[in-house]
């Protein structure tokens, strides 16, 4: 029911690549759309003949989900995306979602310009960076492996003490990402122990690093700038362009990334959206 098939997978790669032509990246999302369980319908697609010129995915995380799209520059203003987004939003009503938000590039006018004229309002900013290449070293005795079913519990604490997680959007994260092929989780130890975890989606020639933690007690003692290193090293010995997501306000993080040599290269905007009536 919900399954993207390999037709329709590369018909919203190929209108993603018609929409960056405008010099911005769209967030897709993909080791999710690779990998959907098929529950739920979470993808709505619109077709002129052959032809897919409009895309948006649902992308959930327990009670809350974010959405983003996109229509072929061609067939905008003839209310494609309006169609979608209606969709999109009472099939997200009818699941009970508590909060819906919308994702565009801050570089997209189309994108922003439609936000505005619906009920939604501006959240928060993520920065996405990309590695510069720059000389790491004093990384060697960072301890990194991959995640064990074992490690479950662990994984759900960090996402609920480092990204505010509720225990049920925690657990529900959990079991989501443990049918992405492409994401590989990691754990960071100390003197033997779990404390932290980061997670590396390969796809195509670039690895995207995400759900970078550490458990609070561990923090602020070098440990994250160490971790960070080990794992760029080595996605960059097997040949991978290097990337992350970081919130604009965790000033922290950005400073951390930017003194490992990551560099910022465009913005996603993200906004509530109000107009939840039941």
């Amino acid at each position: 029911m919900g399954i993207l098939n390999d037709k329709q997978l590369e018909d919203i790669r190929i209108l993603q690549q018609e929409c960056e032509r405008e010099d911005f990246t769209l967030k897709l999302n993909w080791e999710t759309l690779r990998s959907r369980n098929g529950v739920n319908k979470n993808d709505f697609l619109h077709y002129d003949g052959l032809k897919l010129v409009g895309f948006l995915g649902l992308y959930d995380f327990g009670s809350k989900v974010e959405m983003c799209g996109m229509v072929h520059p061609e067939f905008r203003r003839q209310g494609i995306f309006t169609k979608l987004l209606d969709d999109a939003i009472r099939s997200a009503m009818e699941r009970n979602y508590k909060s819906i938000i919308l994702n565009s590039p801050a570089q997209s006018h189309s994108g922003t310009g439609f936000l505005k004229q619906l009920p939604c309002e501006f959240a928060f900013s993520e920065f996405q960076m990309k590695w510069s290449g720059t000389e790491l070293d004093d990384y060697e005795d960072a301890v990194v492996r991959p995640s064990r079913r074992e490690d479950e519990e662990t994984e759900i604490q960090l996402d609920i003490q480092c990204f505010q997680f509720t225990e049920k959007e925690a657990r529900d994260y959990y079991q989501r990402i443990l049918h992405e092929d492409t994401l590989k989780t990691m754990m960071i130890e100390k003197d033997g122990c779990p404390v932290g975890k980061i997670r590396v989606d390969q796809s195509g020639r670039e690895a995207w690093i995400y759900g970078f933690s550490i458990l609070p007690e561990y923090q602020g003692k070098g440990l994250g700038r160490k971790v960070l290193k080990k794992v760029v090293a080595e996605q960059c010995q097997l040949g991978y362009d290097i990337f992350l997501e970081v919130e604009a306000t965790n000033e922290h993080a950005l400073r951390l990334y930017e003194s490992c040599g990551f560099k910022t290269i465009q913005r996603q905007d993200y906004y509530q959206y109000k107009g939840l009536q039941r």
